[in-house]
């Protein structure tokens, strides 16, 4: 099965959500979908982003990358409940790299 990673850049939290939530309402979305490999927080410019990688069941390559994309635009809606949020990003893993699509 295909590996992709979704990610997508905070900038703020919504009055009275923790900070914790903001990854389980990641996680919580693309589980709803699609197997969830692992998640981190980084810092990038000042700027947090958190990271969903995630499985999609094997198709034409079309099919997996528009499902990938469902599951990052899933991601977001569900994570603007409870932070605001800046880009999505949603990447395929390619020979050992991390490529967008």
């Amino acid at each position: 099965m295909p590996s992709y990673r979704a990610v997508l850049q905070i900038t703020g939290l919504r009055p009275g959500c923790p900070p914790e939530r903001v990854m389980a309402a990641a996680k919580e979305a693309v589980a709803s979908v699609h197997l969830v490999e692992a998640d981190q927080i980084d810092i990038v410019r000042g700027i947090p982003q958190i990271t969903v990688r995630f499985l999609v069941e094997a198709a034409n390559e079309p099919e997996e990358i528009a499902a990938a994309r469902r599951a990052g635009l899933i991601m977001q809606d569900s994570v603007e409940d409870v932070a605001t949020t800046g880009r999505l990003q949603v990447l395929r893993r390619s020979r050992g790299r991390w490529l967008p699509v």
